[in-house]
């Protein structure tokens, strides 16, 4: 293999789970060249930026882990954040990576050598990265997405977004607006209602939010977890609960009722938690569940019977100096919370950085011309020798974890053969990624997403080409899928031998 002219045969950009799952399996396989880069000062990702109060993960944690690395000693069902970061640090020295880590690394660009067969990524401070390949494991729940209001930015009070929680602002005593309802909103109400003077909640678009089985986990049964067989029985029913609370019961809405069972169960928790039904009217979600993310929580909808809570399903028509203003009312506010989410499927996001590829192809533009697609979710036609861990339709809605690893065979599969074979260039043809995007197409029509209630859903799984990017498949199926694809939907090439002389660049 022709690595000369490289620092690092694999970079991946991205420092969270992705970007640890990825560095693991390719040590594993035997990529011992590697180097992961991220614009943070530690690890986690979306676990390292969300440190609101309240944060924590939204599946169990049983399933919310790698299959390979399986914690016994969760505190609760549904591990608060803190453990996660814990859990990334722990997995980062366990597996040797944190060497092979720099932080405080933004990407700014990333350039294809069409004539050397490597990639140049150009970094905040100016310096220029070499690599044969790059992961892109960038994430998507860490670039906050900043309301377009007008006057956000005229507010003379503390102003912060949930995913960089300022933890030196006390908010005991203080009169409190929140804009959002979303999963973040959801952890985050019920654990600053008690403690703030007024809570106004801006509503836009209610969330099903559904009972949530959590509950400490006591010492006998986190004894059970480390007895032969006990993490994989846990994370067996872990895992169906999930499977089928969101990947069946989202893409297969039209042939199986898991979805209206959910409704019911939704309803009637909104029943239990909300004693005045004017407030439980507008707390009504109007759509399907399952055209936006539902949130499980069981103390947020009961936040709305405290006497210090606002609900608040007025448009908002402007944020003034003092607090935020409807049509009817200006209600005055001390701190103001964006609980407005991320840049998901957006531009500027997938990726993070400007990424040019063959004849200087702008995978953004490419994008805004052709719609959001991505072979098996991992590769795209004209980036050769890239990929990505959570590309288009590669997400199907179960546990991040099973994706990371369903993504990181795919793109094992791919080095091995191009290793094996003396190979320099990766790229998927045109043809198995026109027929994998038709396929996906071709399956929405059992989604739960094209139903007519959704138009009023306001939901961020919606791209601005109208499509739900997301995998229309069992987690299952994926699994089987990423170490079986056709290989042949690939081309390998390799350099040209007049390139192959020179020296090796020194790592910097």
């Amino acid at each position: 293999m022709n690595d000369e002219t490289i620092d690092h045969e694999v970079i991946i950009v991205g420092a969270g789970f992705s970007g640890i799952g990825a560095a693991i399996k390719l040590r594993e396989a035997g990529f011992e060249d590697f180097l992961i880069v991220d614009d943070a000062d530690g690890v986690g990702g979306t676990w390292h930026w969300n440190t609101y109060p309240g944060v924590a993960v939204d599946i169990p944690s049983f399933s919310y882990q790698f299959s390979f690395d399986q914690r016994a000693d969760w505190t609760r069902v549904y591990a608060p954040g803190r453990e996660l970061e814990a859990y990334a640090e722990s997995c980062v020295d366990k597996y040797g990576l944190r060497p092979r880590i720099r932080f405080s690394t933004t990407i700014t660009d990333a350039e294809f050598d069409e004539e050397r067969h490597l990639w140049r990524l150009r970094t905040g401070s100016g310096k220029e990265l070499r690599a044969r390949y790059v992961i892109s494991a960038t994430g998507v729940l860490t670039r906050p997405k900043m309301p377009e209001i007008p006057g956000v930015g005229d507010f003379r009070g503390v102003t912060m977004h949930t995913s960089r929680w300022d933890h030196g602002q006390s908010l005991r005593g203080k009169r409190v607006a929140i804009i959002g309802t979303g999963a973040s909103a959801v952890q985050v109400i019920p654990e600053i209602a008690p403690e703030v003077s007024q809570l106004v909640v801006f509503q836009r678009t209610p969330i099903w939010c559904l009972p949530r089985p959590d509950m400490p986990l006591p010492a006998p049964l986190r004894l059970a977890l480390r007895l032969p067989g006990g993490r994989s029985l846990t994370r067996l029913i872990s895992q169906t609960y999930v499977e089928l609370t969101f990947p069946i019961a989202a893409h297969y809405y039209k042939s199986l009722p898991t979805a209206a069972v959910g409704e019911r169960a939704g309803l009637a928790h909104l029943r239990r938690q909300v004693h005045d039904p004017v407030i439980r009217e507008k707390l009504t979600p109007r759509y399907a569940l399952g055209c936006k993310r539902p949130s499980f929580s069981n103390d947020y909808l009961a936040a709305f019977n405290r006497d210090n809570v606002l609900l608040e399903t007025d448009p908002i028509r402007e944020i003034t100096a003092t607090g935020v203003r409807t049509d009817a009312t200006e209600h005055r506010a001390d701190v103001l919370i964006l609980a407005t989410g991320f840049k998901v499927m957006e531009s500027g996001n997938m990726p993070t950085y400007d990424l040019r590829g063959v004849g200087g192809r702008d995978l953004e533009k490419w994008w805004d011309e052709h719609r959001l697609q991505a072979y098996e979710g991992v590769s795209v036609p004209g980036f050769p020798n890239f990929f990505s861990v959570i590309g288009p339709y590669g997400y199907n809605g179960s546990s991040y974890f099973a994706l990371i690893e369903n993504q990181v065979r795919h793109i094992l599969r791919c080095l091995r053969h191009a290793r094996a074979t003396g190979s320099t260039l990766v790229e998927v043809t045109e043809e198995a990624n026109d027929r994998f995007f038709q396929e996906m197409l071709s399956r929405r029509g059992g989604q739960v997403f094209w139903q007519e209630s959704c138009s009023v859903a306001n939901s961020y799984y919606f791209d601005k080409h109208g499509d739900v990017p997301l995998r229309p498949s069992t987690t299952v199926e994926a699994a089987w899928r990423s170490g079986h694809f056709d290989l042949t939907d690939y081309r390998f090439a390799s350099v040209p031998q007049a390139l192959s002389s020179g020296g090796r660049r020194s790592r910097r």
